[in-house]
């Protein structure tokens, strides 16, 4: 019966690599340890000492954690645990064998490659499928969580060498009760990936997710972002003002729907965009599908695995592990080996 009894543990984390290194925070590859030489590689997000000793950056910290603890889905990267120790905050998820679509992008460039229209159209639908779980998620009592993003990004999406499609970091993204937000005041996300109601601030509901997804689609087709300024500034009034392109003069591959998904996705009115992912991933799929098989995951894993070559497995086992004790909730913790 519930409550019967409560499991009090170690948590041990071996510090493996540094995977990246952003403006607030870092994240580790580490292998988490168990009873009975149990191990599991998993990752670590370390918010900056810096922002450690601001209230707000920690209680968005703790947001994010709680908020996607309960977002189990193939394409959204899975959180484990939020914990803390001599005041460091980190939490555990998974750990993707994988790249960033900004990495894998340089690496098609590098090799002079050129994404497949359909492949293009594939990874956008699974972000879809990311969002449109997100944007219905509930809370126990089944209310929605009124889940948005805000930061639909080519580093905020996943492709592991397996194939699958992942949405991660909801650090900025706003659901009720959940995360502190001046919506209104101040401009969160990039600003090239940014909605117009976003850049214009205003309020934002699920239909801003799908705008920047349509970024993300266009990029994928057409080789670059299309509202990418100079500065950021120069970004924001591009979302604003800059008239949306037919897609299909810019590349011959892009046909009558496509063009018209492109259209409908990065529609300044929110009447005229997609009203939900649901909708977009129909269409997407739709598009790839229709005429029978279309790209899944393997297929896409065969990409990437191609593209990149062997991984250098050799150069990630020879990193100098590191040790991150986690003690029990009622004893002090111990961190060591975080640079």
């Amino acid at each position: 019966m519930p409550g019967l009894f409560t499991i009090q543990n170690e948590f041990r984390y071996t510090i493996v690599r540094k995977i990246f290194e952003g403006g607030m925070g870092m994240v580790y590859e580490a292998e988490q340890h168990g009873a009975r030489n149990f191990v599991k590689r998993i990752a670590i997000k370390v918010i900056r000492q810096h922002y450690a000793s601001q209230q707000v950056f920690i209680e968005n910290f703790i947001g994010e954690a709680k908020l996607v603890a309960d977002l189990i889905h193939t394409n959204i990267v899975q959180t484990y645990h939020l914990g803390e120790a001599r005041g460091v905050f980190f939490i555990a998820m998974e750990l993707i064998r994988g790249v960033n679509l900004e990495q894998f992008v340089e690496k098609m460039e590098e090799k002079e490659r050129r994404l497949p229209c359909e492949l293009a159209v594939f990874i956008t639908s699974r972000v879809a499928r990311g969002l449109a779980y997100a944007h219905a998620k509930t809370d126990k009592d089944g209310k929605p969580l009124g889940i948005v993003h805000r930061d639909v990004s080519f580093k905020n999406i996943m492709i592991a060498f397996e194939g699958d499609v992942k949405l991660t970091d909801f650090g900025i993204a706003k659901a009720r009760g959940l995360l502190q937000d001046n919506e209104g005041e101040v401009v969160a996300g990039k600003a090239d990936y940014m909605s117009p109601e976003q850049a214009d601030f205003q309020v934002t509901d699920k239909r801003s997710d799908i705008f920047s997804t349509g970024i993300v689609l266009a990029q994928l087709l057409v080789g670059h972002n299309i509202f990418k300024g100079e500065s950021p500034e120069a970004s924001r009034q591009k979302v604003l003002t800059m008239p949306i392109p037919d897609f299909r003069s810019i590349d011959p591959r892009i046909d009558d729907r496509l063009n018209q998904i492109l259209q409908r996705t990065l529609a300044r009115k929110l009447e005229d965009r997609y009203p939900s992912a649901d909708e977009l991933l129909y269409d997407l799929e739709h598009f790839i599908y229709c005429k029978g098989y279309g790209p899944t995951n393997e297929t896409l894993g065969r990409y990437i695995r191609e593209l990149f070559g062997q991984l250098t497995a050799e150069a990630i086992s020879a990193a100098k592990g590191h040790t991150l004790v986690i003690e029990r909730a009622d004893k002090p913790g111990v961190v060591t080996g975080i640079d």
